[in-house]
């Protein structure tokens, strides 16, 4: 059976490229880059020279580029610090949010008692800009975490908006740029953020591994304890070739960003035109969303909801209810959930995301099978 993947907001398949390096790097630099004799500075300087690109393609210094097993990992080391060195006594986010935000906002909150305030979120799943002022109008300590785009919807949020704002009420920043790392452009040099995240897998690159970026000045205390890696931040011996696979995978989707990005871009638009045309009075949740995410909402009797990707996974067709992990519940996104109205929840949204591997034979197999259910 053909299988057509149209999932890439979840995990995405890994260049060729990339596996090639990592296993050349598995087969040759099998040193502990922590060992100081010539076997484990081969390692090293392969490790130093992947956090030295990774860095220049994001416009910062290569010294605030940690290493992490996952962007996961990052989000609760950061904001777990904030709060337990900083000083952070409020956390404002949303509630549009990845889990691995939501719940290490919860942990926190259930452990030190701090106030956490959520922006609110608009129909079309918009930040309310002017209420995010409002709120950083206190005095008290506050660190700010909202995400660049979302995963579920693609709506990219204005984060140079967020990010001058919090500097000029002095609240620190994180955000979650798992979505947009390696799909867009970004430049940590003009951006006035304090720590974000991103993980491998999404741009192409090896499960296991991501990164945090952690500005010149902040000095986080450790999540894990037991060595010296990472300037003393986390420690473990480092995973080399899945390290080098991610700078590799980072290289490879900027380089080639202007025109995968347009062939994305257009393979989209084709999708959307094509569902409009076979289902009439669909409609896309979110507005100014990323060209590789589409959100929609179909017009189908809310009873096919449930079985409407059990239906089309039996059809070698994998696409989402939501995010990843949400998918296989039967509860509704908690994304959707802040932005439809319980009449629009009754009805099937599935998300369409695309990568550079897909075809336009692709969407019209997606569509053939979602007309058959």
């Amino acid at each position: 059976m053909q299988k057509i993947y149209l999932d890439n907001a979840a995990t995405t398949p890994i260049r060729q490229e990339v596996i090639d390096e990592m296993v050349a790097v598995m087969q040759s630099e099998y040193g502990n880059p922590s060992s100081t004799h010539s076997i484990g500075r081969s390692a090293k300087a392969v490790m130093e020279l992947s956090r030295k690109k990774m860095a220049g393609y994001l416009h910062c210094n290569a010294q605030e580029i940690v290493f992490t097993s996952s962007a996961t990992e990052a989000t609760n080391w950061i904001l777990r610090s904030a709060v337990r060195d900083f000083g952070v006594k409020r956390i404002i986010t949303s509630k549009v949010e990845h889990h691995a935000t939501l719940y290490a906002v919860a942990a926190l909150q259930n452990e030190y008692g701090i106030a956490v305030d959520f922006v609110d979120v608009t129909h079309d799943g918009t930040l309310n800009y002017e209420q995010l002022v409002r709120l950083l109008s206190s005095d008290v300590k506050t660190l700010v975490t909202l995400m660049h785009v979302n995963n579920e919807t693609g709506v990219i949020h204005d984060i140079a908006r967020i990010a001058d704002n919090c500097r000029l009420q002095q609240a620190l920043f994180h955000c979650d740029m798992v979505q947009s790392v390696g799909k867009i452009n970004i430049n940590l040099q003009e951006l006035p953020i304090d720590f974000m995240v991103g993980g491998a897998h999404k741009f192409h690159g090896p499960k296991g591994v991501g990164f945090a970026f952690v500005r010149k000045g902040l000095v986080l205390q450790p999540i894990l304890f037991g060595g010296e890696q990472e300037k003393g931040w986390r420690a473990g011996t480092e995973s080399l070739h899945q390290i080098a696979g991610m700078a590799k995978a980072l290289e490879l989707s900027l380089n080639n960003l202007e025109a995968e990005s347009r062939y994305i871009s257009e393979l989209k638009a084709y999708c959307w035109d094509q569902l409009q045309s076979a289902f009439p009075g669909a409609k896309r949740n979110g507005v100014n969303t990323l060209y590789t995410i589409l959100n929609v909402l179909l017009p189908m009797p809310p009873e096919k909801t449930a079985m409407i990707l059990f239906n089309l996974d039996m059809k070698g067709i994998a696409v989402s209810r939501g995010s990843a992990c949400q998918s296989g519940s039967i509860k509704p996104s908690h994304v959707l959930a802040e932005m439809l109205t319980d009449e629009e929840l009754r009805y099937p949204s599935i998300r369409i995301s695309f990568s550079h591997y897909n075809t336009k034979e692709d969407v019209d197999v997606l569509v053939k099978a979602l007309q058959e259910i």
